[in-house]
């Protein structure tokens, strides 16, 4: 990493609530200056965009990475290093790694992979190889025979500072249409009518069976440890009745406004995915993000499974929907998940929060990111 830098002038920053031109200095890695000086000496960002690092609740591009083809595996510490690279040049400076607990007999990956990429995690920060800083995400499939093992392995590991409880069982949640179902996973497993109808018939009854009680014994662990809460594709008022009574902080990817709204209303964040927002729908067919910034239930974007995502869906929806300002953009990526989660030290351009900088300059509808600091050193 190069020397710190110290002011950064020139610059639009994208405070709270404005667009100020003007200079930020920060000392030890913290901002002690916003300012509208032009006349300092330091970092020339020459009108470009300065704000505050992009902070990424719900991404698992770190399997990308660790298994680029089926059956390789590549080696995790490596995999860790280069997901970390993508993350950072995409201005994320914090990072929840999305690792899976609980597999399906047929997934391709296992717990011991979800393992051994935790471990490297918290080597590759040890090592100081790593450009942003990255906490872990266990997403929690509670239909899986095999959750509870695969989470108690997990136990004790302070790296862990969000769980998701997800249940990916067809017929309901994101999966409301087995049709969609059928057309997600019977060409990805190659099973035969009769064998993917069998298959669904066996995830329905285990679901039946051991769901619930897993998701309450998930979410006591989760609230005796100070591990925040996020429920997962809810789609109706049921479900998110039952993610208020589990004091649920994060709804990740609503599939329907109603759903969204019940728990804007219930003083959860509501989180959808980036990718949304670019593409301009979901690639499931479900409720688009673009509806629910439009309703303004919408708090938290994700990059989900494209890094560089994040950015742009801010530009992106602060250009498109009109109750939305830039700083408001700007802040569905930063300051609210950043105090959602408890991370207040960071995620807004004031002073006393973390010298968390990405310098951007927009040409066309595409942002460029020229240039990223973490706590006031240069990391890409």
């Amino acid at each position: 990493m190069s020397a710190t830098t110290d002011t950064f002038k020139n610059a639009r920053l994208i405070l709270p609530d404005s667009v100020l031109d003007g200079a930020l200095h920060s000392e030890n890695g913290v901002i002690s200056d916003i300012s509208q000086s032009s006349s300092v000496a330091g970092h020339d960002c020459e009108g470009d965009y300065l704000l505050p690092g992009l902070i990424e609740l719900h991404t698992d591009h770190l399997e990308v990475h660790y298994a680029p083809r089926p059956k390789v595996r590549w080696n995790p510490i490596s995999s860790v290093q280069a997901h970390d690279a993508q993350v950072a040049c995409a201005g994320i400076t914090t990072v929840f790694d999305a690792l899976r607990v609980g597999m399906d007999s047929e997934a391709d990956l296992n717990t011991n992979d979800m393992q051994q990429l935790a471990k490297a995690i918290e080597t590759g920060q040890a090592e100081n190889r790593l450009r942003a800083e990255h906490f872990i995400h266990l997403r929690c499939e509670v239909s899986a025979e095999d959750v509870m093992t695969a989470f108690s392995a997990f136990d004790g590991d302070e790296n862990v500072r969000l769980i998701s409880l997800m249940d990916h069982t067809p017929g309901q949640r994101q999966f409301v249409s087995l049709d969609a179902y059928k057309t997600y996973y019977q060409t990805k497993k190659g099973m035969s009518d009769a064998e993917m109808a069998a298959y669904i018939e066996k995830r329905q009854n285990q679901a039946n069976d051991i769901a619930p009680k897993n998701r309450k014994t998930i979410a006591a662990f989760a609230h005796e440890h100070g591990i925040a809460i996020a429920s997962h594709d809810d789609a109706s008022i049921s479900h998110v009745n039952e993610a208020i009574d589990l004091d649920t902080r994060i709804a990740e990817f609503p599939t329907t406004v109603e759903a969204a709204r019940a728990s804007h209303d219930a003083n959860m964040a509501v989180l959808m995915g980036a990718p949304n927002v670019v593409r301009g729908g979901s690639h499931s067919g479900n409720v688009s993000a673009r509806e629910l910034a439009e309703a303004e239930c919408l708090d938290v974007l994700s990059s989900d499974y494209v890094p560089a995502s994040l950015l742009q869906a801010a530009f992106q929806i602060a250009d498109e929907v009109e109750t939305i300002s830039l700083p408001k953009a700007v802040a569905m990526v930063t300051s609210t998940p950043a105090n959602t989660i408890g991370l207040r030290d960071r995620g807004s351009l004031e002073t006393g929060r973390r010298a968390d900088l990405v310098q951007v300059r927009m040409s066309g509808n595409v942002p460029i990111v020229r240039g990223v600091w973490r706590e006031g050193r240069r990391v890409a």
